[in-house]
């Protein structure tokens, strides 16, 4: 019960890039970033293993963004000429490299991060990839003149990669849809159809991961704005519950979502947000335990998970590994409060 991973991105060393921001520049290039990237992944996963999770994932130590390091290996984008744009409806302005022409692989994306994880542990390893929705809502578009059209082509590629990535051992992929609490409707509509032909064909376990963003001012003056509880997930739980995805990673600790909501979950793994991404202060393993018991009241402990509420990029080392080892000790304290 209550198995451990974390959502997906860890703090990057100094040594490989900028420290404390969601947009590091590297701090080498060619071979050399290459070997500093490996190597930073090497110490994460020792780190996590130590730690205890169960489920040990990459950091996206090899990735300056968690969508953009997935177009850098995509043709018919230009880097060159970014625009200004508004994203997740205009709460921050962010530097977008455009769409100019049909999308296609240059080859694989992740394949190096994913066989290093492979070689190097025995534990399940989860891999993260960017949704179709959170994709285009992160770029502009010079040629397909369509929102849709475009998610169904990121989605082809995505699938490409994610069919490659079980085949490199991955246990679990995880496709981050921030936007899914932003453009409610739109995951009715079209939104969960591009997650399905993302993970068309896969045989191992599939994840969405759809929080309340990254602990940035933005986001978290956006949450502010969201009144005393907030209900997104309101409308996209049902359309997920009816999905073919197997996992829903979400927001919970230090939120305003309301716990009764897991309920309209039914039949999926909740892998709950129980660490808060937006502070740096450390929780305590009866914090962590606590967040775990309310939620048993609309979950079945069969199919509770215990996560970081986002990923964790922009935190100190020391911060983030303080984190996962509360993470994992009011994960254990709450099995033997169950039992």
């Amino acid at each position: 019960m209550f198995e451990t991973s974390i959502a997906g991105s860890l703090p990057k060393p100094g040594w490989l890039a900028e420290t404390g921001k969601l947009w590091p520049r590297w701090g080498a290039e060619g071979d050399a970033l290459a070997r500093a990237k490996a190597d930073a992944t090497l110490v994460w996963l020792k780190l996590q293993e130590d730690a205890g999770l169960d489920v040990i994932g990459d950091g996206e130590q090899s990735r300056q963004h968690f969508v953009h390091g997935f177009l850098e290996a995509v043709e018919g984008i230009d880097f060159e000429n970014k625009v200004k744009m508004g994203i997740r409806n205009n709460r921050y302005d962010a530097m977008v490299p455009q769409v100019v022409g049909p999308l296609k692989l240059r080859g694989r994306v992740h394949e190096a991060e994913a066989k290093l994880l492979r070689a190097h542990t025995t534990r399940r390893i989860k891999f993260t990839l960017p949704g179709p929705m959170t994709i285009v809502d992160t770029i502009a578009d010079r040629h397909y003149g369509d929102r849709v059209r475009m998610a169904m082509a990121f989605a082809d590629l995505l699938n490409q990669e994610a069919r490659a990535l079980e085949a490199d051992g991955v246990d679990i992929i995880q496709f981050d849809e921030p936007a899914f609490n932003v453009y409610m409707d739109e995951v009715c509509d079209w939104g969960i159809e591009a997650l399905h032909r993302a993970i068309e064909g896969l045989r191992c376990t599939t994840a969405v991961h759809i929080c309340y963003g990254y602990g940035i001012q933005a986001n978290i003056d956006w949450k502010r704005s969201l009144g005393g509880e907030w209900r997104q997930y309101e409308v996209v739980f049902p359309a997920l519950a009816r999905s073919r995805i197997h996992q829903v990673s979400l927001e919970c600790i230090a939120s305003q979502v309301p716990i009764e909501l897991l309920r309209l979950l039914e039949g999926k793994d909740v892998l709950l947000g129980v660490i808060d991404v937006a502070t740096d202060a450390v929780e305590t393993p009866a914090q962590v335990a606590d967040t775990i018991a309310r939620a048993l009241a609309h979950v079945p402990p069969n199919r509770l998970f215990a996560c970081t509420n986002c990923g964790m990029a922009p935190m100190s080392r020391e911060v983030a590994l303080a984190k996962l080892e509360a993470l994992v000790a009011g994960a254990r304290l709450a099995r033997e409060r169950h039992v």
